[in-house]
């Protein structure tokens, strides 16, 4: 397990202001947090300088007028204003609430009217037509933006100027007294579902859950101390507020921040990370590369790599059955991951004690293509209501490739009879928040809260998953069938980057299918294809079509792909298609996709 620094206080009583101190007393020279700067560089704020200016920014606040007990929403990126404003408002007892950069008009009216907020801290001028109409309207409380791009405020309140103001009100004393006024029971954020069924609901987060879900990660994750990590995800989504605000503060880690998703791999490369996080989606596009990567070098070097992998595979099956690893296969990997280590070097990964992924099932072929190179992804599951992780796979205390491991301390998982995942423990929320500040209730007589994820348990307690409850597809004729497993299984050929399949209510299942962009330039240099490739060239349609036969003849008949739609436009966030952590958005490309989907039934 990881180094647990010095605990302050009980464990039970912590908060995250008394870890802060903690950080700038005993670690307070070490680097907490870098951001890069206008020439590509990196500026660094060490633990002493990080809670300095949590300080200062809290006066400012303060002078805005903010309380204790009340939420603040942000809507800014991954940037050095959004992490320290968010302890800034821990420490006076406030609520910070992050939204969603991508949240429509409606949304942001929705959380505005629910949480009852009177200001917000945005980025700037993209964001200001989402939350100038609601100023002045009698329907919610909202007085007061705080812009953080200052060229771009107009006549709102600036960043810069309520720092300022901060620096030049801050009493020491003041400061002190009001963070330690926090229990560990107090609210410490509000985080706000997607919404994609429906309006966003808001589950509250107290300290208290936060400190023992650190402890219970720190039992299954071996990681060095101080330990960096890339923080690329929204810190709306529950994985980056955990793994890129509350982790950092109780492990005194170094946070870097990446503010856009794009440059994840290029930031892996050049940071060389000793632990890693990726949702599926950006472990595929790191695939993508490193296959891309191969595709260029001679055949008997591929081979020799093929080999290499051959043997990581074998070395990590042996450890997933929990067997001493014997000497000769030890020798085998050690020479392996020699051969392999300028390959991950490349790549950044020659530095990786830990790697997890969580968020959606991880397709089983990206898994076996980065085992082949050493590295043992530990796919975990959570939900928001349950503070991020709930499972875990953990490379000491077992794990198998492609579930999703066994629940942490403290928390107990059972399947109901339709399938669907229960889960109780001191971890899980009581219920949402109503905008009077009472709860709704979410658990049942004793205790245990529907998921809404379908799963099994295997004999050895590894959770394993199937797909999301809703999203299940019933066929006309009364069969289920599960669209991630479907999807997956198409996109284990790595020419097929993306697919939806549909037919609910349908007599047979389609597909949407993408072309993987980086791959497919490779893919036909090996083939001698010249000039452009597209997703129309017919090379591609011929080896897609291989591509979706092979996958049906691993899939039961209700499950088998009958027809499908090769496009050509990779899905993102940004086009709508992709949640902001990079998950299908399953009605938004339902319904942009609707005539393409429909002559599929035609």
């Amino acid at each position: 397990m990881t180094t647990i620094l010095r605990l302050p206080a009980d464990p039970a009583e912590l908060t995250l202001p008394a870890l802060l101190l903690r950080n700038t007393e005993d670690h307070g020279d070490l680097p907490a947090l870098s951001w890069r700067t206008g020439d590509g560089g990196w500026t660094t704020l060490t633990w002493r300088e990080v809670r300095r200016k949590t300080a200062v920014l809290a006066a400012g606040y303060a002078a805005l007028g903010v309380r204790r007990g009340e939420q603040v929403l942000m809507m800014m990126g991954n940037r050095p204003e959004h992490w320290l404003s968010d302890l800034a408002l821990t420490h006076l007892g406030a609520i910070p609430v992050s939204v969603y950069a991508t949240a429509a008009a409606e949304q942001v009216a929705h959380i505005v009217r629910h949480s009852g907020a009177r200001f917000a801290v945005i980025e700037g001028a993209t964001e200001l037509p989402r939350w100038e109409p609601l100023l002045g309207d009698a329907s919610n409380a909202l007085e007061k933006l705080v812009v953080a791009e200052a060229a771009e405020a107009g006549p709102h309140r600036t960043y810069g100027s309520l720092h300022a103001s901060g620096g030049r009100l801050y009493q020491p004393d003041a400061f002190e007294k009001t963070w330690r006024e926090t229990r560990a029971e107090d609210v410490l954020t509000v985080v706000y579902t997607s919404g994609t069924t429906g309006d966003p609901k808001a589950v509250p987060i107290t300290h208290r859950m936060v400190v023992s879900n650190a402890l219970s990660l720190d039992t299954v994750v071996d990681l060095p101390d101080h330990v960096e990590h890339i923080c690329y995800l929204p810190f709306a989504h529950i994985a980056e507020r955990v793994l890129g605000i509350y982790l950092p503060v109780f492990r005194a880690s170094h946070v870097h921040l990446c503010a856009d998703v794009t440059e994840v791999a290029a930031t892996v490369r050049e940071l060389h990370p000793a632990q890693f996080f990726g949702v599926p989606r950006v472990w595929e596009k790191m695939a993508a590369g490193v296959r891309a990567a191969l595709a260029g070098l001679p055949e008997e070097q591929r081979a020799a790599i093929e080999r290499m992998g051959e043997t990581t595979r074998a070395h990590i099956a042996v450890r997933e059955r929990g067997e001493p690893v014997p000497p000769e296969l030890e020798a085998a990997y050690a020479e392996a991951r020699q051969g392999l280590a300028p390959l991950l070097a490349l790549a950044g990964f020659d530095r990786l004690v830990w790697t997890a992924s969580a968020s959606a099932p991880m397709p089983l072929e990206v898994t076996r293509f980065w085992a082949g190179l050493g590295i043992a992804i530990m796919d975990a599951w959570g939900l928001t209501e349950t503070v991020g992780v709930c499972t875990a796979n953990s490379p000491t205390d077992g794990f198998r490739l492609g579930s999703v491991g066994r629940p942490l301390d403290g928390l107990e998982l059972r399947i109901a009879d339709d399938g669907e995942i229960l889960v109780r423990g001191e971890t899980v929320f009581r219920g949402y928040l109503r905008p009077d500040g009472t709860r709704e209730e979410a658990l049942d007589a004793d205790g245990w809260f529907a998921t809404g994820d379908i799963g099994r348990i295997d004999d050895d307690g590894f959770l394993w998953l199937t797909d999301r409850k809703k999203e299940m597809i019933v066929t006309s004729t009364g069969k289920n069938v599960s669209p991630a497993l479907v999807e997956n299984t198409l996109k284990e050929h790595p020419l097929i980057g993306q697919a939806l399949v549909h037919g609910d209510g349908k007599s047979y299942v389609v597909a949407l299918l993408v072309p993987d962009a980086e791959v497919l330039p490779a893919w036909a240099a090996a083939r001698g294809i010249e000039g452009p490739v597209t997703a129309e060239h017919p090379a591609v349609r011929e080896e897609i079509a291989r591509a979706v036969e092979a996958a049906n003849a691993r899939l039961n008949r209700t499950e088998q792909v009958k027809r499908y739609r090769v496009l050509a436009d990779e899905w993102g966030p940004d086009s709508g298609e992709l949640t902001p952590s990079l998950k299908l958005r399953r009605r938004a490309i339902r319904e942009k996709y609707g005539a393409e989907i429909e002559a599929l039934y035609a």
